[in-house]
C-alpha cells in the first residue's frame, strides 16, 4: 500500500513532471493521430472523443511518472 500512495504522491511530484510532460506530450500527440486524426481533420469529435483525446495524453505521463518512481524507488 505504500507503493501505491508514494506513486500517486509522485504523479504531482516536480521531479517526476518535467520528463513525464515531455514524453506526454510526445507519445499522446502520436496516439492522437493515430486514433482521432481522421475524426479530427473532418471536425467529427463528439464529447466521447474529447474524453477519449483527454486520457490519451494522460496514459503516457502516468506511465512515464511510473517507470521513474520504480526506477528511483529501486536504486540502492
Amino acid at each position: 500500500m505504500s507503493f501505491l500512495r508514494g506513486y500517486l504522491a509522485a504523479l504531482i511530484d516536480p521531479t517526476y513532471r518535467t520528463n513525464a510532460l515531455k514524453v506526454a506530450a510526445i507519445v499522446g500527440s502520436i496516439l492522437l493521430a493515430i486514433n482521432h486524426g481522421a475524426a479530427l481533420t473532418q471536425n467529427k469529435m463528439t464529447r466521447a472523443r474529447w474524453i477519449s483525446a483527454v486520457l490519451t495524453y494522460c496514459v503516457p505521463y502516468m506511465v512515464s511518472v511510473h517507470g521513474q518512481y520504480v526506477s528511483r524507488t529501486k536504486q540502492p
